[in-house]
């Protein structure tokens, strides 16, 4: 393990080995699939504590039923729970659908605001979800801070925190503002294939020479047949 780098030299290098690894433009690395704003902003509501290919077998039937933030807004609460009830949490998620599209309609005339200001201020979206509207609807700079951007970033020594947004802090002051959406979604990527939660795989890692916690887990081995 060779790790005699800064931080900021740490972190461009990372930035430069995962941009190579996952190409794209954050929409082009999004997962959850959409055609606008709105449809992002529902997606990312419905994708906390569930998996982003479950919420993109049950956005079709919904943008199907409402289509816009108007149309949601007077969503029967039956009717959308039952379209919604296979991503969990179901009723949560519901008002916090109803009241965000409400707050569309009522605030922004029916668009999805492109400040973080504004999209704080709607029913059932933090900064993460803000983060990943402003990266991925509007190109604007935004880190996005999840299970897997928090490990990754606390393995690389890029924060120590837990808290994600002492996180999001930490990160964006050793990245330029134009990789932040990117980062973000390569780091989720990353977290996915290699450097898992429980065992990383730290032998194949791009990132083993310039990563302070490499190897100091137990390696992953082949299953045994």
């Amino acid at each position: 393990m060779a790790v005699s780098r800064s931080l900021k030299t740490r972190a461009k290098v990372v930035v430069e080995r995962l941009r190579a690894q996952y190409p794209g433009t954050p929409k082009q690395l999004c997962a959850l699939r959409h055609d606008n704003p709105f449809e992002l902003l529902v997606a990312t509501i419905l994708s906390a504590q569930t998996t982003d290919e479950r919420v993109n077998l049950v956005t079709p039937g919904l943008f199907s039923a409402y289509p816009d933030a108007d149309a949601l807004a007077h969503a029967s609460p039956t009717r959308l729970e039952e379209l919604i009830r296979s991503t969990g949490f179901f009723r949560s998620k519901a008002r916090s659908l109803l009241g965000a599209s409400q707050a569309l309609v009522e605030r922004f005339g029916g668009e999805v605001p492109s400040s973080m200001e504004d999209l704080v201020t709607l029913p059932g979206v933090g900064r993460k979800t803000a983060n990943v509207v402003l990266s991925v609807a509007f190109g604007a700079p935004g880190f996005a801070v999840d299970t897997h951007v928090g490990r990754l970033s606390r393995r690389l020594g890029f924060t120590a925190s837990s808290d994600p947004e002492v996180v999001e802090r930490d990160v964006e002051a050793l990245v330029p503002p134009e990789e932040w959406g990117a980062l973000s979604l390569r780091l989720i990527l990353h977290g996915r294939a290699v450097c898992r939660a429980r065992k990383p795989r730290c032998e194949t890692c791009e990132l083993s020479d310039v990563c302070p916690s490499a190897h100091l887990f137990e390696p992953s081995l082949p299953a045994i047949r």
